[in-house]
């Protein structure tokens, strides 16, 4: 894949940056394998915004993807990629012997026509889901399984991987790209290379429509509101809102651990790196 730029014809064309989607499948998705995805716009169970500035959006249906590759010993071939507007990365459709297709994701350098198998007789290459014992040290892998049979968790946006550093008994020890290393069950599945459409990360969205059509609504900036409306707002003229940033609700903006899952804190081996200010 790579990008597309356009001539300054407008203020947008000029800052706009695209992926092209050449190669890609032209026509409509698999029917049978497609929902409709009704958008909550942001909405509870009760109706109440939890998430704001979502809503909108173009109307598009969710394509169901196979995230557990549980169909094994049996090969298929790749019959087609296409565009996915509910991920980052591409998605692959894929035929088996005996007729029955699935949508995967794809990995970076995946053909039609090439053959896939799931399962721990699978070969190392592309495309293939092993269980992480078969799968030999510093190999990249995606849609890896947290627990066995739970379906592909972690490396699943476009252009990521994690890669295998080790083993520690019935464990693999994974290291992740945000630095985190962590051990996850050795019978859990993982597929073999990198995420597709990588170039994902240069898009410039080159104007505010784009924004709206992807489902995204205008962000209202907290320090422009009033003090009844946010924590930021209120005093003469622009000011910087004279407290130390937080959420609508009160909530630190400065890396405030949230994390209260001590359960699974025995599993991380070494926290990711964090972001400088």
């Amino acid at each position: 894949m790579s990008l597309k730029t356009f001539k300054p014809y407008t203020k947008s064309t000029r800052g706009t940056i695209l992926v092209s989607r050449e190669g890609l499948w032209k026509g409509k998705p698999y029917k049978t394998l497609t929902v409709p995805n009704n958008s909550s716009k942001g909405r509870n169970n009760y109706g109440r915004i939890t998430s704001r500035n979502h809503g909108g959006g173009h109307k598009h249906k969710y394509r169901v993807i196979d995230f557990y590759r549980k169909k094994q010993n049996q090969q298929a071939e790749v019959e087609r990629i296409e565009y996915d507007p509910n991920r980052s990365c591409h998605i692959m459709l894929v035929k088996f012997e005996d007729g029955e297709r699935f949508y995967y994701l794809a990995p970076k350098n995946i053909k039609v026509g090439d053959k896939i198998q799931n399962g721990s007789n699978s070969e190392i290459k592309i495309g293939n889901s092993l269980p992480l014992k078969d799968i030999p040290v510093g190999i990249d892998i995606h849609n890896v399984e947290i627990n066995p049979g739970g379906g592909g968790k972690i490396a699943r946006s476009a252009g990521t991987s994690v890669s295998i550093s080790g083993v520690d008994g019935n464990y693999t020890i994974i290291k992740m790209i945000s630095g985190e290393v962590r051990k996850i069950n050795s019978n859990s599945m993982a597929t073999i290379g990198v995420l597709s459409n990588p170039d994902q990360k240069n898009i410039k969205i080159g104007k505010a429509g784009r924004s709206r059509w992807l489902g995204r609504r205008p962000h209202t900036r907290g320090v422009v509101k009033n003090p009844v409306d946010h924590p930021h707002g209120g005093g003469e003229g622009k000011s910087a809102g004279g407290r130390h940033p937080v959420s609508p609700t009160g909530q630190s903006a400065k890396g405030l651990k949230t994390r209260d899952n001590k359960r699974t804190d025995k599993f991380i081996i070494r926290r990711r790196k964090k972001k400088r200010a």
